[in-house]
């Protein structure tokens, strides 16, 4: 099972924030539909006002899981993500993706 985090820059505004969400809101639950995804969540900061927490200003993270990386490969290629990419495209500042897997063996 690999674990992907997306960490999306969105360009400063509400507008551009707006858009990329609601872009999300619209392709979710296709995605979750896809073969081998198990999980796809977007994930914003929480306003919690403790010292201890970094927030980064307008950028929204999604949680994914994938069963491979032929999966993950497939999920980028279908065309409601080549949609969205279009979508997004002059709300997006950068995209940096981890793709990890779990640390310790059970």
């Amino acid at each position: 099972m690999l674990i992907v985090i997306a960490d999306i820059q969105i360009r400063p505004g509400v507008q551009h924030r707006e858009n990329v969400l609601n872009a999300f809101r619209n392709i979710t639950p296709v995605v979750l539909q896809e073969e081998g995804c198990h999980g796809y969540e977007l994930l914003v900061d929480h306003d919690s006002n403790v010292h201890y927490q970094t927030k980064v200003s307008d950028s929204i993270t999604m949680l994914e899981q994938w069963q491979s990386i032929e999966h993950l490969n497939a999920h980028l290629q279908t065309p409601h993500m080549q949609a969205y990419q279009q979508q997004v495209k002059d709300d997006v500042l950068d995209v940096k993706i981890r793709i990890m897997q779990k640390g310790l063996s059970a």
